[in-house]
Formats: structure tokens, C-alpha cells, sequence
């Protein structure tokens, strides 16, 4: 197996990754695993991409190893994309997204369900070595419940909407076919296949 280092301290994101990396003889540890401390990194970027690069070339920099960053959020049309790439920090730094999405939840108080559109968005870079830099990106369109629901996922999902269901609702795999992760890091896995294996993965086909 291949050890990638995965650039957050978010195990669920780690779970993420690594159920679709996987089948490439991937292993998805994070740096704190192997006793590396990556530090606070000033995510002064002002898209998506550009955060996960800031992570990815922060964490390559320290490790010398390949390496796997992500960025993402939830963009609510009614609130001009809010909270966006702000999603981790929105209300404060010390909220938890219980208090995230009561604020969210507040702000589109009257907000009719016909107009509550969504999506969610994650940019990925991979820094294999000093010359190789994948970037990628996924999307997943949705809406925003009125209530939370479902006890799975993690951050918004309780209350972002696909065809009517919440992420919270949905298994590991489910969410994983849908979601503007598991869509980018589809991206990714061909992209690393390529690279590692001069083709193209049919995993998923």
C-alpha cells in the first residue's frame, strides 16, 4: 500500500478519502499520525482551489511525502453564496455547527423552499512530488432543509438536500456516489491511476 498524507485533523474527511482511494493501494493517514505536526495554516485564499493548495503545499513542505488537501463548503443562494469558503469558521471559530447551521437555519427564516437552492463545493490538490501537482474539483447541487435531519455525515449535512433527502440520512457509500467530495476524489483517483498506472480506473463503471 501506498501511505498518502491527508492534510486535516478531520477524521471524517480521512474516511472519506480513503474509502475511494483504496482500490489504488492507497493508505490515508493524517500527519499527526505519523507524528508530524503540521501547525496552523493561514487559509488566506480566496477560492476554494486556492486554500487547498495552501494546505496541500504547507503539509508537502513538512512531509516530504505525497500529499492530499481539501477545501470545502456550502453555498446558499439566497445568502450570495454565505457561508462559502468561510463554511469551517461561520459563526466563529469556537462554534460547533449545531450553532453553524441555528445560525444558517435563522438567516433563511421565511426563505420559501423553492428558493432555499444549494450546493456544496470541494476543491482537492494532491502534491505527489516537487513537480506533480493534481488539482480537482466537485460540486453537488442541492437545497437547505428547515430542519436538521439524520444523525450521519458531518458539518452541514444534517441539512443540505439531495432529491429530497438530507446527507445526514444517507450511509458512508450513498453520500460518497453524490457528493461534491466523493466527486472530486473520483476525479483524483483517475487522475492518480494515470500516473501511477499509465491508465485509466473503471471502478466505478
Amino acid at each position: 500500500m501506498t501511505e498518502f498524507i491527508i492534510a486535516t485533523n478531520n477524521r471524517h474527511k480521512v474516511v472519506e478519502i480513503e474509502r475511494i482511494l483504496t482500490p489504488l493501494g492507497i493508505t490515508a493517514v493524517t500527519a499527526g499520525e505519523r507524528g508530524i505536526d503540521l501547525g496552523d495554516v493561514v487559509e488566506d485564499g480566496e477560492t476554494f482551489a486556492a486554500n487547498a493548495y495552501i494546505k496541500a503545499k504547507h503539509a508537502y513542505d513538512l512531509c516530504h511525502s505525497p500529499v492530499i488537501a481539501d477545501d470545502s463548503g456550502l453555498c446558499i443562494d439566497a445568502l450570495d453564496g454565505r457561508p462559502g469558503i468561510y463554511s469551517a469558521r461561520y459563526g466563529g471559530e469556537n462554534s460547533d455547527y449545531a450553532e453553524k447551521i441555528g445560525l444558517l437555519l435563522s438567516e433563511l427564516d421565511g426563505v420559501p423552499e423553492s428558493e432555499r437552492g444549494a450546493h456544496y463545493a470541494c476543491a482537492v490538490c494532491c502534491i505527489l512530488d516537487d513537480d506533480t501537482v493534481i488539482a480537482v474539483e466537485g460540486r453537488c447541487e442541492g437545497s437547505i432543509a428547515f430542519a436538521p435531519s439524520g444523525n450521519g455525515g458531518f458539518g452541514y449535512d444534517p441539512v443540505f438536500l439531495k432529491d429530497g433527502v438530507s446527507f445526514g440520512e444517507l450511509s458512508g457509500e450513498q453520500k460518497d456516489s453524490l457528493s461534491h467530495r466523493g466527486n472530486a476524489l473520483r476525479m483524483l483517483r483517475d487522475e492518480l491511476y494515470q500516473h501511477m498506472f499509465g491508465g485509466r480506473t473503471d471502478a466505478d463503471k
